[in-house]
């Protein structure tokens, strides 16, 4: 099969191409010819006004609810969303039912998406069944394919078992991945502990839990000489801990969820529990520190922090809904809506395709010849409505209905499957 891609302009900081137009001819599943000009009368000619394209997007923090939770999402329609969101790779969080703490549960994962076009990578559990007691089959997990380790929301509370975690998976090579929130710190909060906490009289959640547990798991990182991701960042001094950490030497990196950069806790006075997030929405000041963490580089991804909920654990009140939105549909129509002033194209593509890989460790796309086409398709311009009706995710758990968006995922080419969007 070959697909020739028209008059596309490149964006890739990797790429020789890199801010040129050209034409790209995949044969194969490769990238065989990169030229001003290309004619092929056999091949499928894929053609869009405004076509960019870029190494395939990655998103690091997904739950896709399989097994055990289908009836929010499944790996297959957790699949469709990605293709509508404009990636090719996702890295799976654990937390299923039973969690993904074994050899057998990352088979599963891997057997069942082996033929997408979206590569899932599967993490496992810290602890064992993510009861954060005993430390679960770390290596097994890492040779049948687990790219990380996290107890995703559930983060570890004991201390010895993260230090105990931290050293172990340094002997294969692991990854540990840290939800830093210590729950102990305000266990019934609900949203941003601030002035409007107060107004609402709704209990809040200090930036002081995510301070707390980043100070600790950088003391254990460093004092095990081993090397830690942050998910899901929301405290700017929690990301002044990072940034010195960094610059100190220690392996850490970090990323945060595309709400936590667009939204704040303001939005919470409408009690519409689709606002209902952890971490929570910060204050407006908050909000515009932590866009200068991802502008000044102390913050290595921007993720989705993909969430489905059904309308029976959602559309509760406030108090009584659980946490979390869908949100690989969006995150690009958001991240250029809001943030295309503070990063060029270039620095978001590095954000949501190259940096999660390599802190994964897993190959990065590059859009060269000779290399594996796995690429997006996009129009950095295009304006659009996001409807949730639309929505490719079995739930519909999202503050972003209806609204107006600029930049638009047009396509996928990846595992020599093409996919466009319509």
């Amino acid at each position: 099969m070959k697909v020739l891609i028209k008059k596309t302009t490149v964006v890739d900081p990797n790429s020789d191409w890199n801010g040129k137009k050209a034409d790209v001819l995949i044969e194969n599943g490769i990238i065989s010819k990169i030229d001003g000009s290309i004619d092929d009368q056999e091949a499928e000619i894929i053609e869009f006004d405004n076509l960019h394209i870029s190494p395939g997007w990655f998103d690091l923090h997904v739950n896709f609810r399989e097994p055990g939770h289908e009836y929010k999402e499944d790996l297959l329609t957790g699949i469709d969303a990605a293709i509508a969101g404009g990636f090719t790779g996702v890295a799976l969080m654990p937390s299923t039912s039973p969690p993904i703490s074994n050899k057998s549960g990352i088979d599963f994962v891997l057997n069942k998406t082996q033929h997408s076009p979206v590569d899932v990578y599967p993490c496992g559990t810290i602890s064992a069944d993510k009861k954060g007691e005993n430390l679960s089959e770390m290596y097994d997990m890492k040779e049948a394919g687990a790219v990380a380790f996290t107890d995703d929301k559930d983060a570890i509370e004991h201390s010895g078992l993260m230090s105990r975690a931290l050293l172990y998976a340094k002997n294969f090579d692991g990854l540990i991945m840290s939800f830093p929130y210590d729950k102990t710190a305000q266990p019934n909060g609900m949203m941003n502990e601030g002035v409007t906490s107060t107004e609402l009289g709704i209990e809040g959640i200090p930036a002081l839990a995510e301070e707390l547990q980043i100070t600790r798991d950088l003391y254990l990182t460093e004092y095990n000489d081993s090397k830690i991701h942050f998910s899901t960042i929301s405290s700017p001094r929690g990301l002044d801990l990072i940034a010195e950490a960094k610059e100190g030497g220690i392996h850490v990196s970090c990323d945060i969820a595309i709400h936590n950069l667009v939204l704040n806790d303001e939005c919470i006075k409408s009690f519409d529990s689709n606002f209902k997030v952890l971490p929570p929405l910060r204050s407006e000041e908050e909000r515009v520190e932590l866009v200068e963490g991802l502008k000044d580089g102390t913050i290595d991804v921007i993720c989705s922090d993909h969430s489905p909920e059904d309308v029976e654990h959602k559309n509760l009140e406030f108090g009584r809904a659980n946490f979390g939105i869908t949100g690989l549909e969006t995150l690009f129509g958001l991240a250029v809506t809001h943030l295309s002033k503070i990063l060029t194209l270039d620095e978001l593509i590095n954000k949501i395709s190259i940096n999660p890989r390599t802190i994964l460790r897993v190959d990065v796309p590059i859009i060269k010849e000779g290399f594996e086409a796995n690429l997006t398709l996009f129009d950095p311009a295009k304006e659009w409505t996001f409807y949730a009706k639309n929505s490719k995710s079995k739930s519909k758990n999202t503050p972003f209905d209806g609204c107006e968006l600029v930049g638009k995922p047009l396509g996928i080419y990846n595992n020599k499957k093409l996919e466009l969007i319509g």
